[in-house]
């Protein structure tokens, strides 16, 4: 197999400008303690067949953290689900498991 040269995912092709330098626009972002995190948990039916579905939205933090509570709450609940656009999604109607989860590891419910 031969060596294929990929292209970067930035969209960038070639510039001209001698003195043109590639930014990197990636932010670190920490994730703030449990106490101080304000997140909102809400019960969601659309797009979903008719099947209830509880989001947990409004975390920062980093996108390994994001996962971890994604995980946390998937196990505590016993359901699926899945962390991904800044939501964590819940199967099922979970709204009292997953508040009395995050209260019991410091988050607030921010309504």
């Amino acid at each position: 197999m031969s060596k294929k040269i990929k292209p970067s995912s930035n969209g960038l092709v070639y510039s001209t400008d001698p003195n043109f330098k590639l930014e990197d626009n990636e932010e670190i972002q920490e994730t703030l303690p449990p106490a101080q995190q304000k997140l909102r948990l809400r019960l969601e039916t659309k797009h979903r067949a008719g099947k209830a579905a509880t989001i947990v939205a409004g975390f920062i933090g980093t996108e390994d953290d994001f996962q971890a509570l994604g995980k946390q709450l998937k196990n505590y609940c016993g359901t699926g689900g899945s962390a991904k656009d800044g939501e964590i999604i819940i199967q099922g109607d979970q709204r009292e498991k997953v508040l009395k989860c995050l209260l019991a590891n410091g988050y607030k419910n921010s309504k």
